[in-house]
């Protein structure tokens, strides 16, 4: 599996709090090498993220990507549960 990530995600990344980035790292790890880990808790996403999915990052991060195709995947949105889904 390779991960790629859209400049909106590394900016995000970059304001991120030294923590959460580190979070993501190990996440992303686990997800390259077992997407179906429940520790992910991956699961399809609905309304404007319709055709996404997501991953738990921590408690309350979560980074949202898209499959390109079978082998490769594209990060594109990281933030809090209200900041990606306004709730």
């Amino acid at each position: 599996m390779h991960a790629l990530f859209s400049k909106q995600f590394r900016k995000k990344y970059k304001l991120l709090p030294e923590a959460i980035r580190l979070h993501f790292n190990e996440r992303l790890v686990l997800f390259i090498s077992n997407q179906s880990n429940p520790v992910l808790n991956m699961h399809p996403l609905h309304g404007t993220w319709i055709g996404h999915r997501s991953i738990n990052v921590t408690g309350s991060y979560r980074a949202i990507y898209y499959h390109i195709n079978k082998d490769t995947v594209m990060f594109v949105a990281i933030g809090t549960h209200p900041e990606l889904y306004g709730e």
